[in-house]
């Protein structure tokens, strides 16, 4: 996958996953795919916002992949009462990549964010990661949001706490390198590249690696290209 945030979970864990959006052909296009990947079930199908919302509650799926447009409660609505709730990740998937979309999907709480005319073997990917417990954003949108969700959002949290090391670990996590990526530029084994990141999520208080992106830009530890 091009410019992961992180790797994909393990492929023979079952994820139960919960397909909403609006066109019935999209959703039977994505379980006929998604019935040939090994370790992912498609567990329910919802055609708004309301009914995702309400599947999430009743079938705890380990991932709702969530469209934006959608009749009655939109995306954005639905993904804030899962996330709330802890019924469910969310994984938006939408044919619509504007700028506000993105902010206010992460705002209420998505962990990734793709686009449609991606590579199916990408969503699949991003589909395995974000159930993983990371997060991850289409390449096309990562650079040009996280400029423009800083100066939208809170302050970020102090990085009095931090060690000099996890200062680095959090630098190279805000350029979007993989754990795969940071060992190799910091010349440590893949496990204690994971550890540091565990390690600042817990620290700083990030739900995903999308926040700590976030809090990245924030500190002036990374900065937009």
């Amino acid at each position: 996958m091009t410019d992961p945030t992180t790797e994909p979970a393990d492929q023979t864990a079952e994820i139960r996953l919960v397909l909403a959006d609006d066109q019935p052909l999209i959703r039977a296009g994505l379980r006929t795919l998604i019935a040939d990947q090994p370790g992912l079930t498609v567990v329910g199908e919802a055609g708004d916002g309301a009914e995702a919302v309400r599947l999430a509650a009743g079938l705890r799926p380990d991932l709702v992949v969530m469209d934006i447009r959608m009749p009655g409660m939109d995306g954005i609505a639905a993904t804030r009462r899962i996330v709330a709730a802890g019924t469910a990740k969310v994984l938006v998937l939408t044919t619509f990549d504007d700028d506000e979309y993105v902010h206010a999907a992460l705002r209420a709480g998505a962990s990734g964010f793709l686009v449609k005319d991606m590579a199916l073997e990408d969503i699949l990917g991003a589909v395995r990661v974000v159930a993983a417990g990371d997060a991850l954003l289409a390449p096309a949108v990562t650079r040009r949001l996280i400029a423009e969700f800083v100066s939208r959002s809170a302050p970020a949290p102090p990085l009095d706490g931090i060690t000099g090391r996890e200062r680095e670990v959090l630098a190279l996590v805000g350029r979007g390198l993989s754990n795969h990526e940071i060992a190799a530029e910091l010349t440590i084994s893949v496990a204690t590249a994971k550890a540091h990141v565990a390690r600042l999520l817990t620290k700083l208080g990030a739900r995903d690696r999308v926040q700590l992106v976030i809090i990245a830009y924030d500190t002036g530890l990374a900065t937009p290209r």
